[in-house]
Order: structure tokens, then C-alpha cells, then sequence
């Protein structure tokens, strides 16, 4: 592992001095509505917003109903019943149709 740490400096330091650059980050802002806020604080608890803005759109409702629903059995996520539904929804009617708004 030590080994690695030289190359990674080298590559890091060469990537520099070649004059690359790169991109500013600007953090994921969901659209707003009704659930918005929920689903923010909810959801980047655990993995970026970009897991979420970067779903296939025109899934429908039951999709997010689904992606939810694994979140909380497969990956443990802490969300209360209402909670869960209200995020199904907010995501559903967000990203629920092929049209819905795209990553920010």
C-alpha cells in the first residue's frame, strides 16, 4: 500500500504541472416541491444526490416506490414509513416521467 502513495503523488503532481485542470464541483440542489427538502436530508445522508438525479426517467411511480422500498431493506436506510412514502412520491412526481427535470 506504501507503494502506492509515491505513484499517486507523481501522477497528482504531473497532472499539475501539465496544466490540468479539474471541474469546479457544485453541489446537487434538487428541484423544488413537496418533499424536496425531506428528500435532500434523507437521501445525502447516505450517497450523493447525484444517486438520485441520475435515475432513468419515465420509470413511473411504482420504480421510486421500489428504489425506496431497497434503500431501506437492502441498505438499512432509516427512514420512517411516512417518510418513505413521501420521498417515493416526491421522487416520482419529479422524476417520474421521461420529460421530468434532468440532474442539476
Amino acid at each position: 500500500m506504501k507503494a502506492l502513495l509515491p505513484i499517486a503523488l507523481l501522477a497528482a503532481s504531473g497532472a499539475a504541472a501539465a496544466g490540468y485542470r479539474l471541474p469546479d464541483e457544485r453541489p446537487i440542489v434538487l428541484p423544488p416541491g413537496d418533499g424536496a427538502e425531506l428528500t435532500t436530508a434523507i437521501c445525502s445522508a447516505c450517497h450523493s444526490l447525484d444517486y438520485v438525479t441520475t435515475q432513468p426517467r419515465g420509470k413511473g411511480t411504482q420504480f421510486w416506490q421500489d428504489s425506496v422500498s431497497k434503500m431501506i431493506k437492502v441498505y438499512g436506510a432509516p427512514i420512517e414509513p411516512a417518510d418513505a412514502e413521501r420521498i417515493a412520491a416526491y421522487l416520482a412526481a419529479t422524476y417520474g416521467r421521461k420529460e421530468a427535470a434532468g440532474p442539476s
